[in-house]
């Protein structure tokens, strides 16, 4: 794929003039990981360009002046705005993580920022935004989300880190055949990553075509990965630590029902910071996996381990029946390694739940007796 610099500055015109000085940056920079990306049939005509934005610089003016297929880099630095991505097959990305994007010192000029928002990904009325692509990224201080999408497809979210947010680090609603891979999600409000079919309706769980949160670290968050009414996603390799709970598998009166899912590989430990209780929740801590109001749910080959609280919620692999009164059915907890939480590291406080099975999990102690094995 050919790439044609072009800088693009607070003070320059959408189509002003390249800065060359820039190219051997650039080029260094992006050599490889471009070089793969697919091509846009919207931009067959004409060669993919990189706009390369300094501190001081506009990123939304560059991201309005991209044609799909274009990238839009980040040299290292401090970047004071939020960033409102509304077109498809764009790529915004820093460089190993240095370009760090806060909130604006004055009011916010987009919809995204006065949503308190830092980078906001979003489908119009005709469809969903396709193919964008978010990459070695620092968004960190915003009030609400450092990344809120809505109505995508195929989005990437790839080594970026969204610290000290108000609410959730990464956020996604109705978005499918999504990738959120090697991110780090540190001391958010609530969740460092947070999915849902839609986040302020009631609802059916969407099937998200094979999303796959993967190789991530969630860390000092309230909670470390929900996942609420969705189904037929890959939750793996992820490493989950230090939060008031680990990993939520929510579901609820809709149908189709949540689950259809896979937790696999993860590991979950040490989730014992004490968290208030909310409208939603009691207090939290020491949960390590909670299922509720799920169905064929797979959770298999993950270690969680001193997981240890008190809360209703507390214990290594909880089933827990729903707060609406949804059973969970037909879920299965098999080949985990579960020690050394408490209450218990194995749970079944689903007691209506139909079709439950724990096999094969070494672990020492389970409620009701007789879990673990």
């Amino acid at each position: 794929m050919a790439l044609r610099q072009k800088a693009h500055g607070a003070r320059q015109k959408a189509h002003g003039a390249r800065r060359m000085s820039y190219l051997g940056c650039a080029a260094a920079v992006l050599a490889g990981a471009l070089g793969t990306a697919p091509p846009s049939s919207a931009s067959s005509d004409r060669d993919d360009e990189v706009l390369v934005v300094r501190p001081g610089e506009s990123i939304q003016r560059a991201v309005d002046a991209a044609h799909p297929g274009d990238t839009v880099l980040l040299l290292p630095g401090v970047y004071r705005e939020s960033v409102l991505i509304d077109k498809s097959h764009v790529t915004l990305r820093g460089t190993d993580g240095n370009a760090v994007i806060v909130p604006p010192g004055r009011r916010a000029g987009n919809a995204c920022g006065r949503n308190g928002d830092g980078i906001c990904v979003t489908g119009r009325a005709g469809g969903p935004v396709t193919g964008v692509k978010l990459r070695q990224l620092t968004v960190e201080g915003f009030r609400r989300n450092g990344i809120w999408a809505s109505g995508t497809e195929d989005l990437t979210v790839r080594g970026v880190t969204a610290r000290h947010n108000g609410q959730w680090g990464i956020a996604l609603e109705k978005s499918v055949r999504s990738l959120l891979s090697d991110n780090t999600a540190s001391e958010n409000g609530d969740a460092g990553i947070f999915l849902a079919n839609v986040v302020d309706e009631e609802g059916g769980a969407l099937d998200t075509r094979r999303t796959r949160l993967v190789d991530n670290r969630l860390l000092g968050n309230r909670i470390g990965i929900t996942v609420r009414r969705l189904r037929n996603l890959e939750i793996g390799h992820n490493t989950v630590s230090g939060n008031c709970a680990g990993i939520f598998v929510v579901g609820d009166e809709g149908r189709p029902k949540a689950g259809a899912l896979t937790v696999r590989d993860n590991e979950v430990s040490r989730n014992n910071k004490h968290c208030p209780k909310t409208k939603r929740l009691p207090f939290l801590q020491g949960s390590g996996v909670v299922l509720t109001g799920t169905e064929e749910t797979l959770v298999t080959h993950n270690l969680v381990r001193d997981n240890v609280g008190k809360s209703p919620l507390s214990g290594g692999v909880v089933l827990f029946p729903s707060f609406v009164k949804t059973t969970g059915d037909r879920n299965v907890i098999s080949d985990n390694v579960v020690l050394r939480n408490a209450p218990a590291d194995l749970i079944n406080a689903d007691r209506n739940g139909r079709g439950n099975v724990f096999t094969r999990n070494t672990c020492r102690t389970s409620r009701p007796p007789g879990l673990c094995g």
